[in-house]
């Protein structure tokens, strides 16, 4: 047996949480509401983010990025590593709080970090043979998805080569000296851009418009579980929560010493 259920149930005080269940229910359904909203703004903005990249990131694009990511291989990973691994971390989140990112996690385990300026979703092209690179010669990778589009690359960090990768946006910038900055935007295609002015000025405020209103939806969904947490706290044994947690974590450790 590898895994099981954990029953934090005879904790609660059924008796005295009886009299609140109305409120419970609808604080339950107001929190579940506001999610749905977050999930259907950030989609959207999302799918329109994608529609940018995909309007301005041709095939001659992708292959000047490719062409700037072999430099860039062949200059920051010549030397080999051991076993290539990679782990995934996120980086940055939409949160109640707007867009947050982790950048001291980038100055705790990397001295030089390029910086790419990019506007319109190209990293992930510039990113993805920089990470196959990386693990092909035997270095350890800290892989960080767009927190908008999980499918695609927005940061890298090697912390054993001390080297980190990161997206800067307007929303998002670096906010240090970088060791060189890539200005992604430059390499769009240029012609797209042009003809495509007053789409890709519609597309970026829709965008950022989807993004605020799903932050506002995020906002009301976290004061609809703290009036949910403010009905269940007073009737929870937490100092129970406590020990059955200490003993949980002993069982595990005396697993790791067998």
């Amino acid at each position: 047996m590898v895994e099981r259920y954990i029953d934090l149930s005879g904790f609660y005080d059924r008796t005295g949480l009886q009299p609140l269940k109305e409120q419970i229910l609808d604080a339950t359904a107001e929190y579940q509401g506001h999610y749905k909203r977050v999930y259907r703004c950030l989609g959207a903005a999302g799918e329109l983010r994608r529609d940018l990249n995909e309007l301005l990131a041709d095939e001659s694009v992708r292959h000047k990025l490719a062409k700037r990511a072999a430099g860039i291989i062949s200059r920051e990973l010549k030397k080999p590593g051991g076993s290539g691994q990679e782990s995934q971390r996120f980086l940055s989140a939409v949160t109640h709080q707007g867009l947050v990112t982790l950048w001291e996690t980038v100055e705790a385990q990397a001295n030089r970090v390029y910086e790419l300026a990019d506007s319109y979703g190209l990293a992930h092209d510039l990113l993805n043979p920089i990470l196959t690179a990386a693990l092909a010669a035997g270095h350890r990778a800290i892989v960080c998805p767009d927190p908008m589009a999980p499918d695609r690359l927005a940061h890298l960090i090697f912390p054993d080569l001390s080297l980190a990768f990161v997206t800067s946006a307007g929303e998002a910038p670096w906010p240090h000296h970088a060791y060189r900055r890539l200005r992604l935007d430059a390499m769009a295609d240029a012609e797209a851009c042009r003809a495509n002015r007053p789409r890709l000025r519609f597309t970026r405020k829709v965008a950022a418009a989807l993004v605020d209103e799903g932050v506002t939806a995020l906002t009301q969904a976290k004061q609809a579980h703290d009036r949910l947490e403010q009905l269940y706290n007073p009737h929870v044994d937490f100092g129970g929560v406590t020990t059955l947690a200490d003993q949980l974590a002993d069982q595990v450790l005396a697993l790791n010493r067998i």
